[in-house]
């Protein structure tokens, strides 16, 4: 893809410029405009969202979105403390949800995580608190190539390593790089976004947890 501006953006019929991985479904333009790049501070929204991402890898965005109501009904609307009590028989609860992504390793690894989330939030007072500690202090990667966002940086890479060491799984540096994306740690939309903008102001006036 050519890195001019315009190849990046899409301007839908109300006129609006968006980065053009949004497309024309509009529920992927819904989660454009009002989540992605969005700073977020609540745990339960972070733990749902890199337990997503997980889910998402090796598969779209849009088909992980379209099926995220289910995925809430399934995982207790992704509250920490209930799904780390998840035993063996959720799990094939689980497996045998025709609404969700049913791959066992990735059904097991949401429950590990909730545990290792509570141990988190032990030790930080919340999930954010972590996750924001590794809010970038500047732009990371090379922005000038064909594509000019990258897939990991340094940080991710760093994030990734640390939550691995604390016991998490499926949570590689893209997948995180990716969440980071998703919940406004950095803003990858494309210059001339009208989202960006948004979410620039967001940023600006969010004060991330210590």
């Amino acid at each position: 893809m050519s890195a001019d501006q315009n190849s990046l953006l899409n301007v839908g019929p109300d006129g609006v410029s968006r980065c053009w991985w949004s497309g024309t479904a509009a529920d992927y333009i819904e989660y454009h405009d009002s989540e992605w790049g969005r700073p977020v501070a609540d745990d339960v929204q972070l733990f749902e969202k890199i337990c997503l991402e997980g889910f998402q890898s090796g598969l779209s965005w849009l088909t992980i979105l379209r099926k995220r109501e289910n995925f809430r009904k399934a995982f207790a609307e992704f509250d920490i403390e209930t799904v780390a009590t998840f035993d063996a028989d959720d799990v094939e609860r689980l497996v045998h949800d025709a609404g969700i992504v049913r791959h066992r390793g990735k059904i097991v690894s949401t429950i590990n995580n909730a545990g290792r989330a509570l141990e988190v939030i032990d030790e930080f007072g919340s999930l954010a608190a972590f996750v924001w500690s590794y809010e970038p202090t500047e732009i990371e990667g090379d922005r000038d190539g064909e594509w000019p966002v990258p897939s990991t940086t340094p940080t991710s890479v760093a994030l990734a390593k640390e939550i691995k060491r604390r016991g998490w799984s499926f949570v590689g540096p893209t997948t995180v790089y990716a969440f980071m994306q998703a919940m406004g740690l950095v803003n990858d939309h494309m210059a001339g976004c009208a989202a960006g903008v948004e979410c620039e102001q967001a940023r600006a006036g969010f004060s991330p947890p210590r």
